[in-house]
């Protein structure tokens, strides 16, 4: 099993959403950011800005101001993850994953029980970082130190945050230059290498793709669909069909392709039911974000 998943899988985490209205994109106010006049108006105009990668080697702090609640909650594990990824860490347990590809840079994969290898975080991760110029790895609760102490607090939640920010809180200990962040990829930066590397050995041998809450636009995660062999099995998990334009079949006519209508958590709730896995997950019911502990606690009633 390879499985691609999208920000449909951390719903029920609760995890601060970029695009949608009300989210980051949409009340960015970069008049409180750390910049010159003319990197400001370039996010006024485009918010985007914010995670371009010109915009991260002029100046770090927009990414790190904006991001630093992301950051230190990533730490705190402020969000858990969801029983969607609890059914991949199942699987893997069963020795039935492959490999798993996540879109999301929220860093909830890593709070399951799976390998670092069988993780591959298609657009980098939050929980993972590394110097920008030169690649070198940094520890990530060293990192988060240096952000909590060394990163102002634009949005006015963090009493103890430095009233302005400094360089230090990105400075390689390798290079020297101000350019230590979360592994997540910037608008302009290629994938990393183990995408093309792991897509190019997983796929011929994949029995069953699943494609969990992603709308399959984004170039070239979505290419895993087409990618994988005729005879593979396609499960789409998502509350609208996507991907026909990919390949994918709906309705009568669909000879290989299934769709799992609905939410994540209950579709892959569903799942678990039907392979009988369900008391296995009993021990997890604490470590659940709320809605997807509502969900089990329900099931197993």
């Amino acid at each position: 099993v390879s499985i691609l998943t999208g920000a449909g899988v951390s719903v029920a985490a609760g995890i601060p959403d970029f695009r949608s209205p009300g989210g980051m994109y949409s009340t960015l106010r970069p008049e409180l950011i750390t910049a010159t006049p003319a990197q400001r108006a370039r996010m006024a105009a485009n918010p985007t800005a914010v995670v371009e990668k010109s915009m991260w080697f002029e100046n770090p702090f927009p990414y790190l101001e904006v991001r630093r609640p992301f950051i230190l909650g990533t730490r705190e594990r402020k969000w858990k993850a969801t029983l969607s990824h609890r059914f991949f860490e199942l699987l893997h347990a069963k020795g039935k994953l492959t490999r798993l590809y996540t879109q999301n840079i929220d860093g909830l994969d890593y709070q399951l029980a799976l390998p670092p290898a069988s993780v591959v975080p298609v657009h980098g991760s939050i929980g993972q970082v590394a110097c920008e110029a030169c690649g070198h790895a940094h520890d990530f609760d060293v990192f988060c130190e240096r952000v909590a102490t060394g990163i102002k607090d634009i949005y006015k939640e963090d009493a103890t945050a430095p009233a302005e920010s400094s360089l230090a809180a990105a400075t390689c200990d390798a290079c020297g230059r101000p350019a230590v962040k979360p592994t997540t990829v910037l608008f302009g930066a290629s994938l990393p290498r183990r995408f093309f590397e792991s897509a190019q050995a997983d796929l011929p041998t994949t029995d069953l793709l699943i494609v969990a809450g992603t709308s399959l636009v984004v170039s070239p995660a979505n290419s895993l669909v087409y990618s994988v062999p005729e005879s593979t099995v396609r499960l789409i998990v998502n509350n609208e069909p996507v991907g026909a334009e990919l390949g994918v079949e709906y309705g009568a006519t669909a000879t290989r392709d299934v769709f799992g209508e609905g939410d994540c958590d209950d579709v892959c709730l569903e799942l678990m039911r039907e392979c009988g896995w369900l008391e296995e997950l009993r021990p997890l019911l604490p470590k659940l974000p709320e809605a997807s502990r509502a969900r089990l606690e329900a099931a197993l009633a």
